[in-house]
């Protein structure tokens, strides 16, 4: 008896353990599903003049979150599954489709706040939109994924579902009017995609960016000591932005650490003095992106003359 009485509460210390160990006890947590990774998707690289355009498609860059559909559930560029609602991907195809959730021209923040959020807000969802512009397991080029694109779209017949209208690229000048018209309409840009790419996940001139380059201006706060290569120069220019035409708004502040010679950075322009950038847009807050020095400012009376890149 003794024996069994033994016996009895070993079975029970090895049931507990095992409970334990695999997270079936009273109260367990149901373990978190593996993070996924992110979908290997083909990534632009940004467009230059020179680039020969006889076989490209343009469209227009939509300002929003990449959107990857495996066939099955909805993903962001970087693996984050997408909590959208049931209805918004109902009868979708099987096979994969790669676009932007889009919520329209200038409502970036708009369409971030809606695609992270965990429990979907379907009033915000029903102001999204899908821009398809390619099918990856297609296997053909893209002029030939074109087609099939076009085609999965009609089928699932969504009016939040939209194929991304392709158009052939002819000159460089043509290519910078269209992407002026679409910038002062409030969009982001263009996009280049080379006709006989086939779909890789890769950064190359198979997709191109294109994107307006504009000058603004910066009354100079101070200096940011240079490192490295640098030491004993200017790093970089602590400014101020000057109100000017769709440029940051008055009294925003950022850094201009690029576009300096090495003459510009030994005699960087005076504390008050006001210099051009040039830049790629502006954030959410306001700043402009990857602002870049081009010159003193040279229709102000402190633009000095003696400064290596003031100008006349």
């Amino acid at each position: 008896m003794q024996w069994a009485r033994r016996m009895n509460l070993f079975l029970r210390a090895l049931v507990c353990w095992l409970c334990i160990s695999t997270g079936a006890g009273l109260g367990a947590q149901t373990p978190s599903a593996p993070s996924v990774g992110a979908p290997a998707l083909m990534l632009a690289k940004v467009y230059h003049p020179g680039i020969d355009l006889s076989d490209y498609w343009v469209s227009e860059k939509y300002d929003g979150l990449r959107g990857y559909w495996d066939g099955q559930q909805l993903f962001t560029r970087g693996g984050e599954h997408v909590q959208a609602p049931a209805w918004f991907t109902a009868g979708w195809p099987t096979i994969p489709l790669d676009g932007e959730l889009w919520a329209g021209r200038g409502q970036f923040a708009k369409a971030t706040s809606t695609v992270h959020q965990q429990v979907p807000n379907d009033a915000a969802w029903r102001g999204m939109k899908f821009m398809v512009f390619d099918v990856p397991a297609h296997g053909g080029p893209f002029t030939e994924r074109i087609a099939a694109l076009n085609a999965a779209v009609a089928q699932i017949g969504q009016p939040w579902v939209v194929a991304v209208v392709q158009t052939r690229a002819t000159t460089h000048a043509a290519l910078q009017a269209q992407m002026h018209r679409i910038v002062k309409a409030g969009g982001e840009g263009l996009v280049l995609h080379r006709g006989a790419s086939l779909y890789t996940a890769a950064r190359n001139d198979d997709l191109l960016k294109v994107k307006p380059l504009e000058d603004a201006e910066a009354r100079v706060l101070g200096h940011q000591p240079g490192q490295g290569k640098y030491t004993g120069m200017l790093g970089a220019l602590l400014v101020e932005s000057v109100a000017s035409g769709n440029a940051a708004a008055a009294g925003v502040r950022f850094k201009i650490g690029t576009g300096l010679s090495d003459a510009q950075r030994r005699n960087p322009p005076p504390v008050g003095s006001v210099v051009t950038y040039r830049y790629r847009g502006l954030t959410d807050a306001g700043v402009p992106r990857f602002a870049s020095f081009v010159r003193l400012a040279a229709d102000r009376p402190d633009a000095s003359a003696g400064f290596p890149g003031a100008t006349k």
